[in-house]
């Protein structure tokens, strides 16, 4: 078969304890049989791992933060994509989706695609709409509110009994059991993400998560259930397993049909004693264990820049149950030179 040649750029090449999803999308992409892949990684920090495997990143440049702008942003793509040519741009963190969303039409007149959430899509599943999200959608949400000042935690947990989680408006989540617990975790997570924060009603059970595709247009391409099975004190998981599970497959799928999603996502589950699940968050990207999924039998990395580049995608009609992922760490050993070149001049 001829594989089609592209040149994919990718963000979030932090392969740390709190691993960014671009190493092991680069690694799907890379064992596509479909595409023939030449990998453009964008960094923000000279430190991320991923910028020094070049057994699997051809070229790696820095990007400005999220915070700099989209034009700031936009002016470093146009000179990257005058070197690389780049086909597709794959952004995997959730504060950078929005100028990438905003920018897709501009993107496209460069020749740049890329296959994102709408605006809409985007700004309803926010962790601060997720209530209203569920009843919209008809799927069962923990209670939430939004919090501004830290004094405003003792009259929301009269209503919302403790424990609760504390979350950040991107990432950090902390189970807090009173509220002096709850105003220390407030501060800890506004000085990291800024506000709000989130307190949001603790459903006890087991954690399941869903990474899924949709198409944009009501249909589902890919989704893949794990069960988490070993959990990192930053609520990452650190291992899980892939399951059969027709409720969390129709969820999945009432999800997809009725907000017409576009692109990658993952949802974050709970399933209570009742054998109910409770949608915690939509995280609307790629996950950090999207390696398990090519590992079960749907390349998402490959099926993403197909659907991007506008090729007919059939949909994943099954999936291995009962494989594993085992995230593991190993030191690389790297060139000083290297370092300083990224570090001084933006690119390596």
């Amino acid at each position: 078969m001829n594989r089609r040649k592209v040149t994919v750029a990718v963000t979030a090449l932090n392969a740390i304890d709190s691993p960014g999803p671009g190493v092991p999308v680069i690694r799907g992409l890379k064992e596509s049989e479909m595409l023939d892949v030449r990998i453009v990684g964008l960094s923000y920090e000279s430190l991320e791992p991923g910028i020094y495997m070049h057994d699997i990143v051809d070229k790696v440049y820095q990007i400005p933060y999220p915070s700099s702008g989209i034009e700031s942003l936009l002016a470093r793509i146009e000179y990257i994509h005058s070197k690389e040519n780049l086909d597709v741009i794959i952004p995997n963190f959730d504060a950078e989706l929005f100028p990438f969303i905003r920018l897709e039409e501009r993107l496209r007149a460069m020749g740049i695609r890329t296959f994102l959430p709408t605006e809409k899509q985007f700004d309803e599943r926010h962790k601060i709409n997720l209530p209203a999200f569920g009843k919209k959608y008809g799927i069962k949400v923990p209670a939430s509110e939004p919090v501004n000042d830290p004094n405003e935690i003792g009259k929301i947990s009269k209503e919302m009994k403790f424990p609760l989680l504390v979350k950040g408006k991107f990432y950090d989540a902390f189970v807090a059991f009173n509220a002096d617990q709850a105003r220390e975790y407030f501060h800890k997570v506004s000085a990291k993400w800024g506000l709000p924060i989130i307190l949001q009603e603790y459903v006890k059970g087991i954690e399941y998560n869903v990474i899924g595709l949709g198409d944009g247009k009501g249909n589902r391409i890919a989704a893949v259930p794990i069960r988490k099975q070993y959990i990192t004190d930053k609520g990452k998981a650190w291992g899980g397993i892939s399951v059969g599970d027709e409720k969390m497959l129709a969820l999945t799928d009432h999800f997809i049909q009725s907000t017409k999603w576009r692109g990658p996502f993952e949802l974050e589950l709970m399933k209570d004693e009742k054998n109910e699940f409770s949608l915690l968050e939509i995280n609307p990207r790629i996950p950090a264990w999207v390696y398990l999924s090519v590992g079960v039998g749907q390349n998402i990395p490959e099926a993403l820049v197909r659907l991007a580049l506008g090729e007919k995608v059939d949909a994943f009609s099954h999936y291995e149950i009962g494989k594993m992922f085992i995230r593991y760490s190993w030191d690389m050993i790297v060139d000083l030179k290297d370092y300083q070149q990224i570090a001084t001049y933006g690119e390596l």
